[in-house]
């Protein structure tokens, strides 16, 4: 105990001695805290039963034997009759005569972290008053005097009870206090309603569970507070537990994309009587995305293995596909118009090319390969593909509002999804409508690509299981229900998200949000190359060197550690597994904090080391060419 607590501690205790009363208080286990010299003097106690830590036991073991309660038979008896009592921590109040002759009051209240406060007051006094007017009224009836005697020791009691229940009711709004702080604190909306519905107790949550809606909801429909949507869905089920039966369900809140569970359990005033029910609401929306996302990797893994299995297949269409395009552009009086076509088919054809080599090494963990894009020339070559893939009736528009021209993107696998999606607006908007691809830089701060068309629009079904792979509304119509799973795969794997459902008068919306990333194109500078193998290091300095840069080389993290502190380094490329006593890793924990640094491995994408590279580094995997590598160097960003 410090001195500044000592000195407190002497200043109550002193306080305490001045009280005439006598007090003692003793803690849970009976042992005592604190005595008063009143206390002490009032019942003969000894210095050594006065310290702090004597067990009640062992005080009231001495005055028993010093006659305090009269003639006691047995004391060991009499004195654990005591303790238990004690032991009780219950409020009393009560007076007896003393061995001596005198009168004491005895008034205990039990204390909230435990054991209990009592003060011993010297009624001798009172009592002798009493009996003087008990003598002098004559008078007066026995009766009268006697209710008198008894109204006085009421009084006194009265008196006592009601100090009881004041600290009684000082808990009781302690407790309250911190019942209410935690219902505050709990990351749940916890409330009550009446059989009618309306809210008569809210702890106030409501508003970080579903974000719409008002922080204070007490007297007022829960349809009301909810909204329209998720009224319809809860309305039914309240109905059900204002007849006796406990319900849970899950809803979404399609404004702010949150998950909710809600539990409601009835409430009975008796047992076949319900006056309202409970409402327990949690954002469960981590928990269901996990579990969506589990669900979904099980049905993609399924995907991966049937559309693997398909690839030959569609390896031998392609083959020939090419070949009669090879021959329709050989032919130098070919009509403009058949040509384009022609050069259509051919950046089709292309496309799946590419797709079926991605499908013969295909894993359910996809992929990014993230260049350096001019979307203007995404967008022109992107728009007749489009075109090609829609009925002559159905209107399409781009409308390309990105501000930067250069974003870093999988552009293939951009491709791929927006495709999906365009064909399949395409098909929802039946003989005739519009499709329409808008691409822009949202407010917080992402690449967005939203396909749009005014068709009918999901329905139920297909708002619940739109991206589960080989899900189709297409009836008898080809479809592998893979449209909106590439879409999915394309946001996901890019860091991003996908939203999806219908336009507030026609139509549905697919949208994804991915990172807007702006290339950093460095200008010719001095590179430092980490390779431990001198074949390797002496291909890739030729390839910077043709790109401009001047290059210093390193066999070794060591080496490279010297080397970084040379004037003007703009770029450090390193081998990750480099030999010897350290990797590419520790080239780049070392390396400067604003030195952009690029990863090159021959390591299979399961090596761990080259995982952990990946997450924290660009990684390019060997073998690669001096394209490759221009490009990859061009999607290093800030």
């Amino acid at each position: 105990m410090n001195r500044q607590n000592t000195q407190l501690v002497g200043m109550i205790r002193s306080g305490l001695n001045l009280i005439t009363q006598a007090i003692s208080i003793h803690d849970q286990d009976l042992k005592l805290v604190h005595a008063n010299r009143p206390f002490q003097t009032m019942f003969q106690i000894p210095d050594a039963l006065m310290q702090i830590g004597t067990d009640f036991h062992d005080t009231l073991q001495y005055v028993t034997r010093q006659g305090e309660y009269g003639l006691v038979d047995d004391v060991d008896a009499f004195v654990e009759d005591k303790i238990a009592l004690a032991r009780q921590f219950k409020p009393h109040y009560f007076e007896r005569t003393r061995a001596n002759g005198t009168s004491i009051s005895i008034d205990g209240s039990p204390l909230e972290e435990g054991g209990w406060i009592t003060v011993y007051t010297d009624i001798t006094e009172i009592k002798r008053k009493d009996d003087r007017i008990r003598s002098r009224a004559q008078s007066l009836s026995d009766e009268l005097l006697e209710r008198s005697a008894t109204l006085a020791e009421t009084n006194r009691e009265l008196t006592a009870t009601v100090r009881a229940l004041e600290v009684a009711k000082q808990d009781l709004q302690a407790s309250r206090e911190r019942l209410d702080l935690i219902n505050r604190m709990t990351p749940a909306h916890i409330a009550h309603v009446d059989a009618g519905g309306f809210y008569t107790h809210s702890n106030g949550r409501l508003p970080r569970i579903l974000p719409d809606t008002d922080f204070d909801i007490i007297g007022e429909h829960m349809g009301h507070i909810l909204g329209e949507q998720i009224w319809a869905h809860v309305a039914p089920r309240l109905e059900r537990v204002l007849k006796g039966e406990e319900d849970v369900t899950e809803f979404r809140d399609e404004h702010s994309g949150t998950y909710v569970r809600l539990a409601m359990s009835p409430d009975f005033s008796a047992p076949d009587v319900v006056d309202g029910a409970y409402i327990l609401s949690t954002d469960v929306t981590e928990e269901v995305t996990a579990r969506n996302a589990l669900t979904y990797a099980r049905r993609r893994e399924l995907a991966t293995q049937l559309t693997s299995a398909m690839a030959h297949d569609f390896s031998n269409l392609l083959t020939i596909i090419m070949g009669e395009q090879a021959q329709l552009d050989s032919i130098e009086t070919l009509d403009p118009k058949a040509r384009e076509i022609s050069d259509t088919i051919k950046s089709a054809a292309k496309r799946g090319a590419d797709l079926v080599g991605r499908l013969n090494s295909v894993s359910p963990q996809m992929t990014l390969d993230q260049t350096a894009v001019k979307l203007s020339a995404f967008f022109q070559m992107f728009e007749p593909l489009a075109r090609a893939a829609l009925p002559d009736s159905v209107a399409f528009d781009l409308i390309n509002d990105v501000p930067d021209d250069t974003l870093v993107f999988d552009a293939g696998f951009a491709q791929d999804a927006l495709l999906n999606l365009v064909i399949n607006a395409g098909e929802a908007c039946a003989a005739t409508g519009s499709v329409t691809v808008f691409a822009n830089k949202t407010s917080g701060g992402q690449f967005e690509l939203r396909v749009e068309d005014d068709g009918p629009g999901f329905q139920d079904d297909a708002l619940e299981n739109a991206i589960n792979p080989f899900f189709s509304t297409k009836g008898q119509k080809v479809g592998r229900g893979l449209g909106l799973t590439s879409a999915y795969d394309f946001a996901k794997t890019s860091g991003g998200r996908l939203t999806y459902g219908n336009r507030p008068t026609a139509g549905a919306h697919v949208t994804f949000r991915i990172p807007y990333l702006v290339p950093s194109l460095h200008e010719n500078g001095l590179v430092l190359l980490v390779d431990d193998d001198d074949a390797v290091r002496g291909t890739v300095r030729t390839y910077l060197r043709k790109q401009g840069h001047d290059v210093i080389e390193a066999a070794s993290a060591d080496e490279a550690a010297q080397l970084m502190a040379v004037d003007g380094l703009s770029l450090i490329v390193t081998d990750l597994d480099i030999g010897g006593t350290g990797t590419g890793l520790d080239v780049a924990a070392a390396s400067p904090p604003d030195v952009p640094l690029l990863v090159i491995t021959g390591l299979p994408e399961t090596d761990p080391l080259r995982k952990e590279a990946a997450s924290k580094h660009m990684v390019l995997a060997k073998p690669f060419d001096q394209d490759a590598l221009k490009r990859t160097l061009e999607s290093i960003t800030k």
